[in-house]
């Protein structure tokens, strides 16, 4: 049942929280490629924050839960194409894979002035993994400054997808530093509270070195179907 998934998710994160002597973090409920009404009955279990890996899947979700709480978070966590940018700032709370000054500048162009900001993260190819989205650790600070230099946009942080290595210990390395680029990324802009990395099989070691969100999927809504 989705009400005893989520529970046991948020036990888990709690326990591993308090075991790392770190605040909790938020939870982002990964609905890529799950039916709408996965995600309603989460919802309706209290789960509010969830992530899309394609624009128009997404579109299409929040149009069939229109009856859905109003505040029920979207995030895209995906690889953004320039030409899905004006539908990206429409359908979206929050896009956690900028990686390049012109999705910064489309992003900022399409998204209404007359509504809050789109909270955007840099997403950050850390390990320097061929064919993976994400800027390199020394793009950082430039494109922040690009990101903070539009009134549309708000920069909250960083996300991160670390090499999928068989143990996860091996992925501790590249979330420590991680780490040390958020760190030094609050320093310099304010606002800046959030750094996403952790999933369903790596979230305790992500915890400990210092996510504040994590992104889990299957422990919530079992095996995806596509």
């Amino acid at each position: 049942m989705p009400a005893d998934r989520l529970r046991n998710v948020l036990q888990r994160i709690q326990n591993a929280a308090d075991a790392a002597g770190r605040p909790v973090p938020a939870l982002l409920a990964v609905s890529k490629t799950q039916p709408a009404e996965a995600v309603a009955a989460l919802a309706a279990a209290g789960q509010r924050a969830f992530g899309e890996n394609y624009v128009q899947e997404a579109a299409a979700k929040r149009q069939a839960l229109a009856d859905a709480p109003a505040d029920l978070q979207w995030h895209l966590i995906g690889h953004l194409q320039s030409n899905k940018a004006a539908l990206a700032a429409q359908v979206f709370d929050w896009v956690q894979s900028i990686d390049r000054p012109s999705v910064v500048a489309a992003l900022a162009r399409h998204r209404d002035r007359a509504r809050a900001p789109l909270n955007v993260l840099i997403q950050v190819n850390v390990e320097g993994e061929a064919g993976k989205s994400g800027c390199r650790p020394d793009e950082v600070q430039a494109l922040a400054a690009k990101i903070a230099a539009e009134p549309t946009l708000a920069l909250r942080g960083l996300m991160s997808i670390p090499v999928p290595h068989e143990d996860p210990e091996l992925r501790r390395p590249a979330m420590r530093r991680m780490r040390g680029l958020f760190d030094d990324l609050a320093g310099r802009h304010a606002g800046v509270d959030t750094l996403s990395m952790g999933m369903s099989d790596d979230f305790p070691i992500a915890i400990a070195e210092g996510a504040t969100l994590v992104r889990i999927g299957t422990a919530l809504f079992g095996p995806r179907s596509g």
